[in-house]
């Protein structure tokens, strides 16, 4: 049987504005064994913070970055769709995480911020966060595209993936790319569940819409840990 695939993102700064859905109550995200941290995020923020009343969209809709115009789910077809449900979650400094399909409301926070009494929401959701993924991510092959700010929300010596995949972008002069590593990751996404692959070495054949490629000399491809370097100009290789 293939391992499950779990693809987590960052959640973008840029958030299409409005909604009609009813404002959050518990229950109604991905992980509710989240709800009570989330309520008391926003019980920090004060009872005055829109975050609170503010009509939801679904996450997917509503996070409008760079990393989800590039994978434009909207014109993703029904297979392609389905997968992104199933195997995305979202991290937030107001959730935890999120579901793409999970109803939210147009808020602003980040994962690095400081919210009295709570601390670094990073470390704040860290333990609950870690144990709330323990399930989901246990057994699975997990492509981690977290930048580090949301990284150091989890506790990776705590879970136990089948395999954990993290993707570097690297320009012609092997410097690590920051410009346009969202656009990049977000043809990642678009690419894994179109073809519903989990296996890193398939990148081998991924036609990079950027002209980046597979270099298979400086990527690690062990059971546990496989680190993926897509290298400007790159030949897809695996040795």
């Amino acid at each position: 049987m293939a391992a499950r695939t779990v693809i987590l993102l960052p959640p973008s700064e840029g958030k299409a504005p409005g909604g009609r859905g009813a404002p959050w109550a518990p229950g109604r995200l991905v992980l509710p064994e989240l709800d009570d941290r989330r309520a008391q995020v926003l019980a920090a923020l004060g009872e005055g913070h829109p975050a609170r009343t503010s009509g939801t969209r679904p996450a997917i809709d509503r996070y409008t970055g760079v990393l989800y115009r590039e994978l434009d789910a909207a014109s993703l077809d029904g297979a392609a769709r389905n997968r992104l449900t199933r195997q995305a979650l979202i991290a937030s400094g107001l959730w935890g995480v999120v579901g793409p399909r999970d109803p939210i409301p147009d808020y602003k926070l980040k994962m690095g911020a400081r919210v009295a009494p709570l601390g670094t929401l990073s470390g704040w959701w860290r333990p609950a966060l870690t144990a709330a993924l323990r399930d989901r991510v246990g057994g699975a092959v997990v492509w981690d595209l977290l930048p580090n700010e949301h990284a150091a929300a989890i506790d990776w010596s705590q879970l136990a993936p089948r395999t954990r995949v993290q993707v570097r972008f690297l320009d012609r002069q092997g410097k690590v790319v920051s410009h346009w590593n969202k656009l990049l990751k977000g043809s990642i996404v678009r690419w894994l569940v179109e073809t519903g692959t989990n296996d890193p070495a398939a990148l081998a054949g991924f036609d990079h819409p950027q002209g980046y490629r597979l270099d298979g000399a400086a990527s690690t491809f062990a059971r546990r840990e496989v680190s993926l370097v897509l290298r400007e100009g790159e030949p897809s290789t695996l040795g």
